[in-house]
């Protein structure tokens, strides 16, 4: 696999605090990686996906999906970065109350104006993949706060965007539904190669990542690579680093 998007000494300073939002940061994701940012509140991980999905510009460095140097994107050419190559999931579900799950799924290729036979496949291929098949004709109303968040992802990545950026998935779930939207991305993650950079807080969220970076003040200051298939064994070396972490505070 190749790499799909490069961050070279990323800088972002802002005119109001003492100290850079994001310092010094490089790092490379590769094509089919599932990728977990962690840090505590204020450590850079919301200014991280800002830069990266174009809505905010660094201050100095670089940063290179493909062959595109995206910080030097005006604002047209940003908004048609973000709606080709990028797909987007948040803690907030934002799905369209009057519109049926399949066709809030639908949303993004029907923007693009591809044929209806395409729509249905697609649609109906990643409802399977999210356990929402039987939920297509229900409106969100009608729906589990899971499974919102189920078909909010579905619509994400319906489109096929080189990368999708999860920004805490889970927070708004209960355990039960968070894993099985985990889950989910995973089988999308392995069975389409679908690029995922999530950012989270949870140790558990981030045990179904193939590749954890921890930041703080700004940095990367560790990272884990995930060892083994076993996703318990993995989340036992985020607790351990996590633990070490808190030792060295």
């Amino acid at each position: 696999m190749g790499v799909l998007l490069q961050v070279t000494d990323v800088t972002k300073i802002y005119a109001n605090q003492p100290k850079p939002g994001l310092d010094g940061v490089s790092f490379e994701v590769n094509e089919g990686e599932f990728l977990g940012i962690m840090g505590a509140s204020g450590s850079g991980k919301t200014t991280l996906l800002n830069v990266l999905s174009t809505i905010d510009t660094p201050t100095s460095g670089k940063i290179t999906m493909g062959r595109t140097n995206i910080q030097k994107l005006n604002q047209t050419q940003a908004a048609d970065f973000r709606k080709n190559n990028l797909g987007f999931i948040f803690q907030e579900y934002f799905l369209l109350d009057s519109l049926t799950v399949q066709e809030n799924i639908a949303v993004p290729l029907t923007l693009l104006h591809r044929p209806a036979r395409e729509i249905t496949a697609k649609v109906k291929e990643l409802a399977e993949l999210f356990g929402i098949a039987s939920q297509l004709q229900k409106y969100p109303s009608e729906l589990s706060g899971g499974q919102r968040q189920r078909v909010a992802a579905a619509r994400a990545i319906v489109k096929r965007p080189p990368l999708i950026f999860a920004d805490e998935p889970t927070g708004a779930l209960d355990s039960s539904s968070a894993t099985e939207l985990l889950a989910a991305l995973s089988e999308v993650n392995q069975t389409i190669g679908t690029t995922i950079l999530m950012v989270t807080h949870d140790p558990y969220a981030a045990s179904y990542t193939d590749h954890i970076l921890y930041f703080k003040d700004g940095h990367i200051i560790s990272e884990l690579y995930r060892s083994c298939s076993d996703r318990r064994v993995f989340y036992n070396e985020i607790m351990n680093e996590a633990a070490r972490q808190d030792g060295n505070r």
